[in-house]
């Protein structure tokens, strides 16, 4: 009995997706609700099941094609595993004839490619696998359940040819004789296409405006110091920085209501709680989950939420749900080492705090210079909605929060 895979339900507004990837390949069993294929939307990848238990007899989709809600993707015959072994034994062929042309060039990956393990691989991941000549059971898998991806082989490969170079007195690398230069264009995908388009549109429609301090984490990190192994005793989730900017931003979102705001036609909307969106990188580019009701939570529900986020990030299991709405934006590029930026806001938001690295800095304290450690914080604001004044007020408050950090115990 064939049974047809359709495109399931994307989310509130979304009605089309992209085939990303196909996670099987014809002849291929799959058991009940195994992921077969992902899709890519505006926000989030989606993995599509399979309803059945069975072999799948046939994809009606390529990679790259634009299908919409309830377009039918593939075909599985229920009840059919001797037919997966042809299929098999023909892909094995596919592949041995693929490996004798990659072995003229790079060495084939070494014989655990060929284990049980290695079946489970997407075509994508097999292509990267064969064109970069590593061995796949030696990569750690990020995506879900712990599979390859594609991004997960490249980096492998990054870091082999890293840890292998030779000294600049041996002899060159093939590649640096030959004088090749090469490109290679690559569709954007629709999540990159999307960032893209708000990322331009929130230039070209606000008045964008960024100011900036410096904030002392000399209290912030003693804090940390101090309670960190009691804290996550306590609620089993390491205490980070995030937790402490959320709530200095709670305070200061609250003393200046239009930061928190956004504009909708000739109206502007206020409102009285905090949902703040948080930056998160995700394999297929940055995402922003939302912390409902920050404003109601403490600082072990705020970092449990902010590494859930990037837990389900990485696995690309983040809903349209986790990503609707939010009232103001923190993103972190501090954890890739950016000393300071001019962030751009998350439309219909009107603000977004930016974070950096902390590095130790002289300054001036009481007459006489010390060594601190130092954050440059910035934030970005829709001048149309927000005076100068609010946005300099706004961050001064999370900065004297996050400098002392007893005013958010005691609404300060």
């Amino acid at each position: 009995m064939a049974t047809e895979v359709k495109v399931p339900t994307l989310g509130e507004s979304v009605t089309e997706a992209t085939v990303g990837e196909l996670l099987k390949n014809v002849g291929d069993a799959v058991a009940v609700d195994e992921p077969i294929v992902s899709l890519e939307t505006d926000k989030v990848a989606v993995e599509a099941p399979s309803p059945v238990a069975g072999v799948i007899k046939e994809f009606k989709v390529a990679v790259g094609d634009t299908v919409e809600i309830d377009a039918i993707i593939a075909v599985i015959e229920e009840g059919a595993a001797p037919a997966a072994k042809g299929a098999e034994a023909g892909r094995a062929q596919e592949e041995r004839e693929e490996g004798k042309q990659e072995r003229a060039d790079t060495p084939a990956p070494a014989p655990a490619a060929s284990s049980d393990a290695a079946q489970t691989l997407s075509p994508a991941v097999r292509r990267a696998v064969l064109e970069h000549g590593v061995d796949p059971s030696t990569i750690k898998g990020t995506g879900r359940d712990g599979r390859l991806t594609k991004e997960d082989v490249i980096a492998a490969a990054n870091a082999k040819r890293a840890g292998g170079s030779t000294p600049a007195s041996s002899a060159p690398a093939p590649a640096s004789t030959g004088g090749e230069r090469r490109e290679e264009r690559v569709k954007m995908t629709r999540m990159r296409q999307t960032i893209a388009k708000r990322l331009k549109g929130a230039q070209e429609n606000a008045a964008l405006l960024t100011t900036f301090n410096d904030v002392d984490m000399s209290a912030v990190m003693e804090a940390r110091g101090k309670y960190k192994d009691m804290f996550a005793k306590k609620h089993d989730i390491r205490l980070g920085f995030m937790g402490f900017f959320a709530k200095a931003a709670c305070l200061a979102l609250k003393d200046v209501p239009s930061v928190n705001a956004y504009i909708e036609g000739d109206e502007i909307v206020y409102h009285d709680y905090v949902d703040i969106s948080v930056a998160v990188s995700a394999p297929n580019g940055l995402v922003v989950p939302v912390i409902r009701d920050a404003q109601d939570k403490g600082f072990a529900r705020i970092e449990k939420d902010i590494a859930d986020f990037g837990k389900r990030a990485k696995e690309g299991t983040l809903t349209m749900d986790d990503m609707k709405g939010g009232t103001f934006t923190i993103s972190n590029g501090g954890v890739f080492g950016s000393l300071m930026s001019t962030p751009i806001i998350n439309p219909p938001q009107s603000a977004v705090l930016g974070l950096h690295r902390i590095e130790d800095r002289p300054v001036v304290v009481d007459g006489e210079i010390v060594i601190r450690p130092m954050m440059y914080i910035a934030l970005s604001y829709d001048h149309r909605l927000i005076d100068g004044r609010e946005a300099v007020t706004a961050l001064k408050i999370i900065k004297e929060a996050i400098e002392d950090p007893t005013r958010m115990l005691i609404d300060l």
